[in-house]
């Protein structure tokens, strides 16, 4: 049977206990600042206004991602592949969602709120990347922070090093791309100019000089 409903759903699982329901804060305390400070990478939602859905993983240095103050965070764009899936997406619809992940830690932190793309000059100089201002700083307004628990990294062991799989048996992203897109190059050029590209862009602030 398919689940159609809340009905059909809690037909199956019982109500969520107190803690699940009473962790939720709607603000930043100092527990969700520390824990920014330490995170050197999130998953960013966002939905287009139809609801279709989108997850982009952003990452920095540690603290990348910083408290303006208990209801705001933000973050530099940093240089991608311009398709701009999360940013078309939250200025057609500015609900977001954020999980951020500490290495070795399993349990994350969730955020979820109002987001906006800034150039305003003295945040983009404050976020400059490397020395270089920011060309656009994420700001999202928090409505709703609270730690999720550990068991889906834990059942997944993400940070077992001893689990992880031999270098030879890693996908390979460049031969994924090169079937996915259907690209004639030869598949070690196409790594050498992807590999370039990283180390030419990789601490780049997102968007296109003028």
């Amino acid at each position: 049977m398919r689940l159609r409903s809340i009905d059909d759903l809690r037909s199956i699982y019982r109500p969520a206990r107190s803690a699940p329901v009473d962790k939720v804060i709607h603000h930043l305390d100092q527990h969700c600042v520390d824990f920014l400070a330490k995170s050197p990478l999130f998953v960013l939602s966002t939905a287009d206004a139809d609801g279709v859905c989108d997850g982009s993983p952003k990452g920095g240095p540690p603290g990348f991602v910083e408290a303006l103050d208990e209801t705001r965070v933000a973050w530099a764009d940093y240089a991608g592949n311009n398709r701009l899936d999360s940013f078309e997406n939250v200025v057609t619809n500015d609900s977001v969602a954020l999980l951020f992940m500490i290495p070795g830690l399993d349990e994350t932190l969730r955020v979820n709120g109002i987001a906006e793309l800034s150039t305003e000059a003295s945040l983009c100089e404050h976020f400059s990347v490397r020395g270089t201002p920011a060309r656009v700083v994420v700001i999202v307004t928090v409505a709703e922070a609270y730690v999720h628990c550990a068991k889906a990294l834990r059942r997944a062991s993400l940070w077992a090093t001893e689990n992880w799989l031999d270098a030879a048996d890693v996908p390979s992203a460049t031969r994924i791309l090169k079937d996915h897109a259907n690209i004639e190059t030869d598949l070690a050029a196409m790594e050498d100019a992807r590999t370039r590209n990283l180390e030419a862009t990789l601490w780049r602030p997102g968007g296109d000089p003028t």
